[in-house]
């Protein structure tokens, strides 16, 4: 895997175009985020709180919303989507992936506010975060879903993931990716400072 430094995390920020025309930025989580990331959590309807961790859940408690907040701890990653709506910047989605040695895979779950739903965030985010996955030289992309979450699984599916049986909990399903994307597409921030470390350690 490719150690991408984050002393500076805004370096990694994409400005991604929705099919509305919206624009919305992908940006690594910071611990100032902290508030604005509980407040987007509780904001959540119940069902998409359910959808999100599994279970009954009315906010993120203390110790996991400090790990949300610290990019990078044990391979453990936090990224929001977010729109400027009257001059302050709004949280619509959120998405956490972290890194499985074992594997070399990435395993990520996501969510969309209620109120960004169906206008194109769920691609744009997960599109952007197949690159951020590649950048750190990782082939393989997987979650887990219920069943019953035909919003996820219909993202999923027209992602291009496929779909297998979750090991363990006959209430959710796996779906998984293999990623392969060109180099030289560059298609976002982490994938272009990861071509820069590759050519620099050539050169040395």
């Amino acid at each position: 895997m490719i150690a991408l430094r984050f002393n500076d995390l805004r370096q990694h920020s994409d400005v991604l175009r929705l099919r509305t025309g919206t624009s919305v930025t992908v940006r690594f989580v910071e611990p100032r985020d902290a508030e604005a990331l509980q407040a987007y959590f509780r904001a959540l309807s119940t069902r998409s709180r359910y959808n999100r961790f599994f279970g009954a859940m009315s906010e993120l408690p203390p110790a996991e919303l400090d790990r949300f907040v610290h990019v990078g701890e044990a391979d453990r990653f936090s990224v929001v989507a977010v729109m400027t709506l009257d001059g302050a910047e709004t949280i619509a989605g959120e998405a956490r992936y972290a890194f499985d040695a074992e594997t070399d895979s990435f395993e990520f779950g996501l969510s969309i506010g209620d109120r960004w739903q169906g206008q194109g965030v769920g691609s744009a985010l997960l599109g952007n975060l197949e690159c951020r996955v590649a950048a750190f030289g990782a082939r393989r992309l997987f979650g887990d879903t219920l069943r019953s979450n035909d919003a996820m699984t219909g993202l999923a599916r027209k992602s291009g993931f496929a779909f297998t049986h979750s090991p363990g909990d006959w209430k959710l399903v796996r779906f998984e990716k293999y990623i392969d994307v060109a180099p030289q597409e560059i298609p976002c921030a982490s994938w272009r400072l990861a071509v820069q470390q590759i050519a620099l350690h050539a050169s040395v």
